[in-house]
């Protein structure tokens, strides 16, 4: 009985479709690609800090803020500035005097206090 060796080096005809070598490959090239991408010196900083910002989100928006805006355009930026502090410390004094002729604590009071600025800001007043 005879047996046939096939190309492959098999014996009985089998083949394999693997056709590359064991020895050096891609794979040396790939990791020194590696090592020259990863930085050598790594510096770290301080985190930077954003400042806050007082800045209305509805800026421009409201059924008030054409006339707010128009009219801190006329009298200036300080004295429009000051008059609207001066409104809202009366608004404020209102709300205070309202809360204690109903018998509200202080934690509702601060509730509706925080209320009427947000109010204010949709509407306008605070653009």
């Amino acid at each position: 009985m005879a047996t046939s060796i096939s190309a492959t080096g098999f014996k009985g005809g089998l083949c394999s479709s693997f056709h590359a070598s064991w020895g050096t490959s891609g794979a040396a090239e790939d990791s020194i690609m590696l090592v020259k991408s990863v930085p050598t010196r790594v510096q770290v900083r301080k985190p930077m800090r954003f400042q806050p910002m007082m800045k209305n989100v509805n800026e421009g928006k409201g059924l008030f803020a054409p006339i707010v805006v128009v009219t801190r355009n006329i009298i200036g930026k300080k004295p429009f500035n000051q008059l609207r502090g001066k409104a809202i410390a009366l608004h404020s004094q209102v709300i205070t005097e309202f809360c204690k002729s109903i018998g509200a604590d202080a934690k509702q009071r601060q509730g509706l206090i925080r209320l009427a600025k947000k109010n204010g800001e949709v509407l306008g007043f605070l653009a």
